[in-house]
């Protein structure tokens, strides 16, 4: 628990505003601050089904053996084509899937002989991890790394554990355990620093009989997001795999960590995960929550590339509100990608992400007018009156979520009116509105835990999807 408590003195610094009520004020890390500021990243997954010809079914995917590893041969393969498409897309962050339930590897690794050195694919001396990481540098575009450990269906590792209750079970979990240690600490000190680590479906440490990860990330990404155990979470799943999350949705959360599957707390997955999905503005600890959903999941939810089924694409339109439902409440978009068995993210895929980056830059790259403030009051004054329908407000979350209630008011006809009310802002809040004519907006807060700090007002007239 000395981790703990060094977050709780450390990363979880709080700021003492309202000396009356002494209500704490949890503050972002850097690495969380990035985070949110990023908005939107990307998940790119693969793995060695995607070379099999069949369709993924996960829970036969879990429990059975790739048949021939080397059927792992994207003879096309173009690593820059990959992020040149999320590039165009808007993503500031990739994540990019060492490894997943196969318990391949796509790494140069020296702890498991399940790695890049097995295949005859470039004699055994490719590298994809460190390929992502080069071009995710070369484009601008901060890397993220996604390692499971809790499914191996090569290794025979169900839900984290070896079955069986043996010796050999025993010594097997033992030789695992260590393997993941060894892996963990290579894809930590071989590649240089990562923005974020998510460990598939959580990282039972050695409490639970797992591997002990945190320790090694802590010691070797400290500036990183690490997500997750059942001791620590930097950031908190939303609840649901549809890329949105509700208004509100605090930055805040009342546990440290936040369980997978049983071990989380009956009130974390209670009323289908409703408390993941809305955070606590009262919670002690900073969490913000990301909504995660595939680009292909338009009646369908394909995570990895599966033939014939670029038909369940989301729409442009369904991207554009998923936008609105994640950014917009104060949520990071992670919308899963995946590229085919040639090695090229498909066609179709690479189409719809650059008209999803055009059309959220065509709506809030230039807004009619932009203002930041302290305090309760905040007005911003347009050069003349015009009309708006949507308004940004950005809270300076530095600062920690300050604001708990607040109204939007326009000035129509000399009088000033109310077009919105509202909760959470956190990093940013998009306000759709009835239309109006006006020449001034302004923020006025109802209820804030010290004085609110707005980092952005902002008002658009914006034309519909075109």
């Amino acid at each position: 628990m000395i981790h703990r408590v060094l977050l709780s003195l450390g990363l979880f610094l709080c700021i003492y505003m309202n000396t009356a009520a002494q209500q704490p004020i949890p503050i972002p890390t850097p690495a969380q601050l990035q985070w949110q500021q990023a908005e939107l990243a990307a998940l790119v997954c693969w793995d060695l089904h995607v070379f099999d010809g069949e369709f993924y079914v996960q829970p036969k995917a879990r429990i059975t053996p790739v048949e021939d590893y080397n059927a792992f041969n994207p003879e096309k393969y173009d690593m820059d084509q990959w992020i040149r498409s999320l590039k165009d897309a808007g993503f500031k962050i990739a994540i990019f899937t060492v490894s997943h339930e196969t318990g391949f590897f796509f790494h140069q690794s020296n702890a498991t002989p399940y790695s890049m050195k097995a295949v005859k694919w470039q004699d055994g001396q490719g590298d994809i991890l460190r390929d992502f990481k080069v071009a995710c540098e070369k484009y601008d575009i901060l890397p993220a790394v996604y390692i499971g450990t809790r499914w191996n269906a090569f290794y025979g590792v169900y839900d984290f554990k070896v079955q069986g209750d043996n010796e050999f079970a025993r010594n097997r979990q033992q030789h695992y355990n260590q393997m993941i240690e060894e892996i963990v600490e290579e894809i930590f000190t071989n590649y240089g620093d990562w923005a974020m680590v998510w460990f598939d479906g959580g990282a039972h440490g050695p409490e639970q009989g797992g591997p002990d990860v945190l320790s090694i990330f802590e010691q070797h990404q400290p500036n990183s997001i690490f997500y997750h155990n059942l001791q620590r979470a930097d950031i908190r799943w939303g609840g649901s795999e549809t890329g949105t999350v509700p208004y509100p949705s605090w930055g805040t959360f009342p546990y440290p960590a936040i369980g997978a599957g049983e071990s989380a707390r009956k009130e974390i997955g209670a009323n289908n995960f409703q408390l993941l999905k809305t955070g606590d503005p009262n919670g002690a600890y900073y969490m913000p929550a990301m909504s995660d959903a595939p680009l292909r999941g338009s009646g369908g939810h394909d995570w990895f590339w599966e033939p014939n089924r670029a038909h369940i694409i989301y729409p442009l339109e369904n991207l554009v509100d998923m936008y609105y439902q994640s950014v917009g409440h104060n949520s990071t978009l992670i919308l899963g990608v995946t590229p085919n068995p040639d090695g090229l993210m498909p066609d179709p895929d690479v189409k719809r992400l650059k008209e999803f980056g055009d059309e959220i830059n065509r709506r809030f790259s230039n807004p009619l007018a932009r203002i930041s403030g302290t305090g309760n009051t905040v007005s911003l004054v347009l050069d003349s009156a015009q009309r708006i329908d949507q308004i940004v407000l950005q809270e300076d979350i530095a600062y920690g979520e300050r604001v708990r209630e607040f109204i939007l008011e326009a000035e129509i006809d000399g009088k000033w009116t109310v077009v919105y009310t509202g909760s959470s802002i956190g990093h940013k809040h998009i306000v759709k509105i009835d239309p109006v004519r006006t020449g001034k907006i302004r923020f006025v807060s109802q209820s804030s835990i010290g004085e609110p700090q707005l980092k952005a007002l902002s008002v658009y007239k914006i034309d519909p999807l075109r």
